[in-house]
Protein backbone atom coordinates (compact mmCIF):
# COMPACT_ATOMS: atom_id res chain seq x y z
CA UNK A 1 0.00 0.00 0.00
CA UNK A 2 1.32 3.30 -0.79
CA UNK A 3 2.34 5.78 2.10
CA UNK A 4 1.30 9.47 2.37
CA UNK A 5 3.15 12.23 3.51
CA UNK A 6 1.85 15.40 4.50
CA UNK A 7 4.65 18.77 4.33
CA UNK A 8 3.79 21.51 5.94
CA UNK A 9 5.55 24.64 4.94
CA UNK A 10 5.48 27.58 8.01
CA UNK A 11 7.05 30.76 9.10
CA UNK A 12 6.02 32.27 12.45
CA UNK A 13 3.03 29.99 13.49
CA UNK A 14 3.96 29.51 16.65
CA UNK A 15 0.60 30.64 18.38
CA UNK A 16 -1.30 28.44 16.20
CA UNK A 17 0.63 25.49 15.07
CA UNK A 18 0.67 23.07 17.68
CA UNK A 19 -3.35 23.12 17.37
CA UNK A 20 -3.61 22.77 14.10
CA UNK A 21 -0.96 20.01 13.87
CA UNK A 22 -3.07 18.16 16.48
CA UNK A 23 -5.69 17.97 14.15
CA UNK A 24 -3.53 15.72 12.03
CA UNK A 25 -2.42 13.12 14.66
CA UNK A 26 -4.75 10.66 14.02
CA UNK A 27 -3.74 10.08 10.56
CA UNK A 28 -0.25 10.04 12.21
CA UNK A 29 -1.33 7.18 14.22
CA UNK A 30 -2.92 5.57 11.09
CA UNK A 31 1.18 5.82 9.41
CA UNK A 32 0.79 8.99 7.52
CA UNK A 33 4.07 11.38 7.93
CA UNK A 34 4.25 14.93 9.09
CA UNK A 35 7.29 16.67 7.99
CA UNK A 36 7.46 20.53 9.31
CA UNK A 37 9.13 22.59 6.56
CA UNK A 38 10.30 26.07 9.26
CA UNK A 39 11.52 28.99 6.80
CA UNK A 40 13.30 30.78 9.61
CA UNK A 41 11.24 31.60 11.93
CA UNK A 42 11.62 34.55 14.77
CA UNK A 43 9.18 33.22 17.60
CA UNK A 44 8.51 29.38 18.64
CA UNK A 45 7.47 27.45 15.73
CA UNK A 46 9.89 24.89 16.11
CA UNK A 47 8.99 24.20 19.36
CA UNK A 48 5.42 23.79 18.55
CA UNK A 49 6.36 21.33 16.39
CA UNK A 50 7.99 19.13 18.44
CA UNK A 51 5.19 16.57 19.46
CA UNK A 52 3.57 17.04 16.42
CA UNK A 53 5.40 15.60 13.52
CA UNK A 54 7.54 13.02 12.17
CA UNK A 55 10.23 14.94 10.23
CA UNK A 56 11.10 19.05 11.27
CA UNK A 57 13.78 20.71 9.40
CA UNK A 58 14.39 24.22 8.28
CA UNK A 59 14.61 25.69 4.23
CA UNK A 60 15.43 28.80 2.89
CA UNK A 61 12.19 30.88 3.23
CA UNK A 62 9.46 30.61 0.63
CA UNK A 63 7.09 28.44 0.34
CA UNK A 64 8.44 26.32 -3.20
CA UNK A 65 11.65 26.44 -1.02
CA UNK A 66 10.41 24.96 1.81
CA UNK A 67 8.17 22.34 0.04
CA UNK A 68 10.36 20.91 -1.95
CA UNK A 69 13.17 20.52 1.19
CA UNK A 70 10.09 18.74 2.83
CA UNK A 71 9.25 16.23 -0.12
CA UNK A 72 12.88 15.57 -0.63
CA UNK A 73 13.35 14.72 3.38
CA UNK A 74 9.38 12.78 3.05
CA UNK A 75 9.34 9.07 3.02
CA UNK A 76 5.71 9.03 1.18
CA UNK A 77 4.67 7.76 -2.20
CA UNK A 78 2.16 10.29 -1.91
CA UNK A 79 2.83 13.85 -1.08
CA UNK A 80 0.55 16.22 0.26
CA UNK A 81 1.61 19.96 0.85
CA UNK A 82 -0.58 21.45 3.60
CA UNK A 83 -0.50 25.20 4.43
CA UNK A 84 -0.51 25.63 8.05
CA UNK A 85 -3.37 27.89 8.39
CA UNK A 86 -5.36 25.12 6.12
CA UNK A 87 -7.46 21.73 7.63
CA UNK A 88 -8.03 18.16 6.33
CA UNK A 89 -11.80 16.83 6.31
CA UNK A 90 -11.61 13.91 8.72
CA UNK A 91 -10.16 10.77 6.77
CA UNK A 92 -8.57 12.59 3.85
CA UNK A 93 -5.54 10.39 3.90
CA UNK A 94 -8.57 8.06 2.37
CA UNK A 95 -10.16 10.03 -0.13
CA UNK A 96 -6.38 10.76 -1.35
CA UNK A 97 -5.61 7.32 -1.81
CA UNK A 98 -8.65 6.53 -3.22
CA UNK A 99 -8.25 9.01 -5.98
CA UNK A 100 -4.94 7.95 -6.80
CA UNK A 101 -4.72 3.94 -6.37
CA UNK A 102 -6.03 3.83 -10.31
CA UNK A 103 -3.36 5.85 -11.14
CA UNK A 104 0.71 5.46 -11.37
CA UNK A 105 1.07 9.11 -12.11
CA UNK A 106 -1.62 11.58 -11.15
CA UNK A 107 -2.48 14.72 -8.70
CA UNK A 108 -5.23 16.59 -7.43
CA UNK A 109 -6.60 18.64 -4.71
CA UNK A 110 -9.87 19.55 -2.63
CA UNK A 111 -12.89 21.70 -2.75
CA UNK A 112 -11.64 24.92 -0.33
CA UNK A 113 -14.37 26.55 2.19
CA UNK A 114 -13.24 29.82 3.22
CA UNK A 115 -13.53 29.68 7.45
CA UNK A 116 -16.04 33.00 7.83
CA UNK A 117 -19.42 33.64 8.46
CA UNK A 118 -19.46 36.79 5.43
CA UNK A 119 -21.84 35.44 2.58
CA UNK A 120 -19.39 36.76 0.05
CA UNK A 121 -16.42 34.70 0.98
CA UNK A 122 -18.96 31.41 0.73
CA UNK A 123 -19.13 33.04 -3.01
CA UNK A 124 -15.55 33.15 -3.59
CA UNK A 125 -15.10 29.78 -2.57
CA UNK A 126 -17.38 28.90 -4.68
CA UNK A 127 -15.70 30.41 -7.60
CA UNK A 128 -12.40 29.26 -6.48
CA UNK A 129 -13.72 25.69 -6.72
CA UNK A 130 -15.62 26.00 -9.99
CA UNK A 131 -12.87 27.82 -11.72
CA UNK A 132 -10.36 24.78 -10.65
CA UNK A 133 -12.46 22.44 -12.04
CA UNK A 134 -12.70 24.02 -15.46
CA UNK A 135 -9.28 24.93 -16.06
CA UNK A 136 -7.61 21.94 -14.58
CA UNK A 137 -5.51 24.37 -12.00
CA UNK A 138 -5.00 24.69 -8.47
CA UNK A 139 -4.22 26.73 -5.54
CA UNK A 140 -2.01 26.14 -2.40
CA UNK A 141 -5.07 27.12 -0.16
CA UNK A 142 -6.84 23.27 -2.27
CA UNK A 143 -4.01 21.04 -0.33
CA UNK A 144 -2.41 20.06 -3.91
CA UNK A 145 -1.41 15.99 -3.44
CA UNK A 146 0.42 13.89 -6.29
CA UNK A 147 2.34 10.90 -6.23
CA UNK A 148 6.16 10.96 -5.51
CA UNK A 149 6.78 9.93 -9.25
CA UNK A 150 5.00 12.62 -10.52
CA UNK A 151 6.01 15.54 -8.43
CA UNK A 152 9.85 14.14 -9.01
CA UNK A 153 8.89 14.09 -13.44
CA UNK A 154 7.66 17.93 -13.68
CA UNK A 155 11.12 19.05 -10.90
CA UNK A 156 8.83 20.18 -7.86
CA UNK A 157 7.71 23.24 -7.41
CA UNK A 158 9.33 25.94 -9.26
CA UNK A 159 11.23 28.56 -7.12
CA UNK A 160 8.93 31.72 -7.11
CA UNK A 161 8.07 34.05 -3.95
CA UNK A 162 4.61 34.06 -5.33
CA UNK A 163 2.34 31.77 -7.36
CA UNK A 164 4.32 28.65 -7.13
CA UNK A 165 0.66 26.91 -7.05
CA UNK A 166 -0.19 27.98 -10.33
CA UNK A 167 3.47 27.31 -11.81
CA UNK A 168 3.30 24.15 -10.15
CA UNK A 169 -0.28 23.60 -11.79
CA UNK A 170 0.30 24.45 -15.12
CA UNK A 171 3.51 21.73 -14.61
CA UNK A 172 1.18 18.90 -13.83
CA UNK A 173 -1.79 19.78 -15.56
CA UNK A 174 0.89 18.94 -18.75
CA UNK A 175 1.11 15.34 -17.86
CA UNK A 176 -2.57 15.26 -16.58
CA UNK A 177 -5.79 16.82 -15.27
CA UNK A 178 -6.37 17.12 -11.61
CA UNK A 179 -8.41 14.65 -9.67
CA UNK A 180 -11.31 17.16 -8.18
CA UNK A 181 -12.37 15.96 -4.82
CA UNK A 182 -15.50 17.45 -3.49
CA UNK A 183 -14.63 17.16 0.21
CA UNK A 184 -13.36 20.82 1.77
CA UNK A 185 -10.28 21.72 3.48
CA UNK A 186 -10.97 24.85 5.31
CA UNK A 187 -8.89 27.55 5.02
CA UNK A 188 -8.20 30.23 7.45
CA UNK A 189 -10.48 33.86 6.68
CA UNK A 190 -7.72 36.38 8.32
CA UNK A 191 -6.13 38.01 4.75
CA UNK A 192 -9.57 38.46 3.77
CA UNK A 193 -11.16 40.08 6.66
CA UNK A 194 -7.95 42.05 7.05
CA UNK A 195 -7.38 43.69 3.97
CA UNK A 196 -11.57 43.60 3.10
CA UNK A 197 -12.81 40.95 0.87
CA UNK A 198 -13.70 43.10 -2.66
CA UNK A 199 -9.90 44.80 -1.97
CA UNK A 200 -8.48 41.20 -2.10
CA UNK A 201 -10.58 39.43 -4.86
CA UNK A 202 -9.24 42.67 -7.09
CA UNK A 203 -5.54 41.84 -5.64
CA UNK A 204 -5.65 38.47 -6.58
CA UNK A 205 -7.13 39.20 -9.95
CA UNK A 206 -4.78 42.01 -10.64
CA UNK A 207 -1.55 39.55 -9.48
CA UNK A 208 -2.53 36.85 -11.34
CA UNK A 209 -3.42 38.73 -14.21
CA UNK A 210 -0.15 40.15 -14.28
CA UNK A 211 1.83 37.21 -13.94
CA UNK A 212 0.20 35.67 -16.52
CA UNK A 213 1.30 38.68 -18.87
CA UNK A 214 5.11 37.98 -17.58
CA UNK A 215 5.11 40.05 -14.53
CA UNK A 216 7.98 39.55 -12.48
CA UNK A 217 6.80 37.23 -9.32
CA UNK A 218 9.03 39.02 -6.59
CA UNK A 219 7.49 42.41 -7.47
CA UNK A 220 4.13 40.76 -7.16
CA UNK A 221 5.10 39.25 -4.14
CA UNK A 222 5.69 42.98 -2.97
CA UNK A 223 2.48 43.31 -4.01
CA UNK A 224 0.98 40.67 -2.28
CA UNK A 225 2.81 41.89 1.03
CA UNK A 226 5.22 39.21 1.63
CA UNK A 227 9.27 40.14 1.65
CA UNK A 228 10.53 37.90 -0.99
CA UNK A 229 14.16 36.83 -0.14
CA UNK A 230 16.85 37.24 -2.68
CA UNK A 231 17.47 33.96 -4.26
CA UNK A 232 20.92 35.24 -5.80
CA UNK A 233 22.72 35.19 -2.61
CA UNK A 234 20.84 33.55 0.32
CA UNK A 235 21.69 30.13 0.92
Amino acid sequence: MSTLSIIVPVLNEGSHLARKLSLLQSMRRRGVEVVVVDGGSRDDTLAQAHDWADVILTAPRGRASQMNAGARAASGQILLFLHADTVLPPWAHERVFEALAPFTHAWGRFDVCIESPLLMLEVVSWAMNTRSRWTGMATGDQALFMHRSLFDRVGGFPDLPLMEDIAMSKLLKQQVRPVCLRECVRTSARRWEQHGVWRTIFLMWRLRAAYFFGADPRGLARAYGYQPRDTCHER
